[in-house]
């Protein structure tokens, strides 16, 4: 687990509004897109995300950050302990470099 308040200071640092989400082990996502691109980062847990058609299904585990462009489809599968996320959510076109994922832990 990382600090979740810090987090939220990181991302109203970067002019966003964070909300705060999470559930339960398991628990499943089906394949979607989104009409705006948002930033996600995992605060406790893990998700796993698949983008069909982009990438194979990844893992974020705490401490690690997705943006995820506006129309990307994807799924996911929330971790066997459950996930708990911070995400904001910008306007399309946005994010210019697309899907992008850090996942060493260090956001």
């Amino acid at each position: 687990m990382v600090d979740s308040v810090a987090l939220r200071e990181r991302l109203i640092g970067e002019d966003l509004d964070p909300g705060a989400w999470s559930n339960g082990p398991g628990d499943h996502y089906p394949a979607h897109a989104h009409a705006y691109d948002k930033i996600i980062v995992v605060a406790s847990g893990s998700i796993r995300f698949g983008l069909p058609g982009e990438l194979d299904s990844f893992d974020l585990h705490a401490g690690d950050r997705l943006e995820l462009a506006a129309g990307v489809v994807h799924d996911a599968n929330a971790g066997p302990s459950g996930v708990a996320c911070l995400e904001a959510h910008l306007p399309a076109g946005s994010l210019r470099n697309g899907t992008i994922r850090q996942a060493d832990g260090s956001w």
